[in-house]
């Protein structure tokens, strides 16, 4: 979504980039690009004025970093304020104490109220929660039955017992139902339009007042666009919401509600829905969501996408086929299929940091069809080949191409491919190891989450600057980043002497 304000930022910072100076007027001029920039992107005006004139203040001023040069150090100015415009800290849900914990969901139509309701129950079941769906929109035809499927899919209940009506009756009785079944939490769907009417909020307010619910969320469409605020302030007044759901984030327009929504209103922005599948539903993270805009990737969120495909037993058989450099074309197959199952291979490739602005300079792209490809060619292949690659020989080749529909030469550059990487895993492994502490290297379950969080807490200024060097085309500073690191020792090389040529 945030391609466009993301490509124009980038032309911004260009205009630092090799400066050896900060002037005032370079920083105006770069304040004139960022402020159209997020116009364009259908922020709120006041938010864009607010936001500008915070980075002025702090880039013009006296705040020197002897690490970064000034390209890095606007880039590290900017991430900031955007992480302060999108809410500064993470909100989690906060359920209480109550049994069961009644969640109300309320936004205008088509903003994606019914679809979110879905996803809320799929992400608290993850969490070891009994949800429950209650169909309260009786006003939109078919929302009731599109609340059921989605209970279907996601295997739990909804409580839907009439499609017309009163929906404040539904809501009263749903809480003795959910206690009559033993579910943990509530999620209350109720009716929108697709503008803001009073009949609307009153029914929003009368169901709010009869279920007393532990969160209200109000769900926007993140391509809403400059009506966003509008639409935020109206329901703030009506039903004082407690936090923020965005919709559709992963659409290709501007997305100025999610710059917008939270600074305005003072609420936390809870979950963002990034995909169309039940599982493409995070929590939302500012300080994730700005290094994103600013192409910095989200490492974090890749992590625990991986935690919830690899299981801890599997996360050590890994780092132990990687440190030996045994790494077998069958274990390559598991992990395509894990990967896959993280979500679509682009996307990911974005929570990379500078990845995703590698792969538009190089107007390169991840298709799913060459991993569906790589996948049928290494299933084609018997056990032993699979775990012995180097016994493929011409005629094993041939009969595996039949096999997948594919051409043996397909088969050798996978092969390449292959080799290229088992023997760059087995070089990378030593470092690997140390810098896992031992058996689980990089990939061991909790101790790279543990230790990103701990970098972006007291020392994440550190690994803040290293992503600005990043991102401002910089290199990062040796040895800092990592709290506690020390710096690697520099080798002086000693420069052999040129021989003299004799002269003839």
């Amino acid at each position: 979504m945030f391609d466009a304000l993301q490509d124009r930022l980038d032309a911004v910072f260009d205009r630092f980039r090799g400066s050896k100076t900060r002037s005032e007027e370079q920083v105006g001029e770069g304040l004139r690009e960022i402020r159209m920039a997020l116009l364009e992107a259908d922020v709120n005006f006041k938010v864009v004025k607010t936001f500008t004139t915070r980075i002025k203040e702090r880039a013009v001023g006296s705040e020197v970093s002897e690490a970064l040069n000034p390209g890095q150090q606007v880039v590290k100015i900017v991430h900031e304020e955007l992480v302060r415009i999108l809410g500064e800290q993470s909100a989690p849900l906060d359920l209480g104490s109550a049994s069961p914990a009644v969640i109300m969901l309320a936004g205008l139509q088509g903003a994606g109220k019914t679809t979110a309701a879905g996803k809320l129950a799929q992400h608290l079941k993850s969490k070891g929660r009994q949800p429950m769906l209650v169909a309260c929109d009786l006003q939109r035809p078919a929302a009731v039955r599109q609340l059921q499927v989605l209970g279907e899919r996601v295997g739990v209940p909804v409580y839907a017992p009439k499609t017309e009506g009163d929906p404040v009756e539904v809501a009263q009785n749903a809480i003795a139902e959910a206690k009559r079944m033993g579910a943990g939490v509530v999620i209350v769907d109720t009716a929108g339009r697709t503008n803001v009417d009073q009949e609307m909020m009153d029914q929003a307010a009368d169901i709010k007042a009869a279920v007393n619910p532990v969160e209200t969320l109000f769900v926007i469409d993140a391509m809403i666009g400059q009506e966003a605020v509008t639409v935020a302030k109206a329901f703030q007044e009506a039903v004082d919401f407690t936090g923020v759901i965005l919709s559709k984030l992963d659409g290709d327009a501007r997305g100025g509600a999610a710059l917008s929504v939270a600074e305005v209103t003072a609420r936390p922005i809870k979950f963002a829905s990034v995909g169309e599948k039940l599982d493409e539903f995070e929590a939302f993270h500012p300080d994730r969501m700005a290094g994103r805009i600013l192409g910095m990737g989200d490492v974090l969120t890749l992590i625990e996408k991986a935690e919830t495909v690899y299981t801890e037993g599997q996360q050590e058989e890994m780092a132990e086929a990687l440190l030996s450099g045994q790494f077998t074309l069958e274990d390559f197959l598991n992990q395509l299929q894990s990967v896959r199952q993280m979500g679509p291979i682009g996307k990911l490739m974005e929570m990379i940091p500078g990845m995703g602005k590698a792969m538009k300079e190089a107007q390169a792209s991840v298709d799913e069809d060459d991993l569906k490809r790589i996948e049928a060619i290494i299933q084609s292949m018997t056990l032993e080949e699979r775990r012995k690659p180097q016994i493929l020989n011409g005629k094993r080749k041939k009969r595996i191409a039949r096999g997948c529909g594919r051409s043996a030469q397909e088969i050798n550059e996978l092969l390449r491919s292959y080799e290229e990487m088992r023997k760059m895993m087995k070089d990378l492994g030593p470092m690997m190891g140390a810098m896992g502490g031992g058996g689980g290297g990089m990939l061991s379950q909790a101790k790279a989450a543990r230790q990103m969080q701990k970098m972006m807490g007291d020392g994440g200024g550190d690994l803040m600057e290293q992503l600005a060097a990043m991102n401002a085309g910089g290199a990062p500073t040796p040895g800092a980043g990592v709290p506690g690191q020390k710096p690697m020792p520099r080798r002086n090389k000693k420069v052999p002497a040129r021989k003299k040529k004799k002269r003839r």
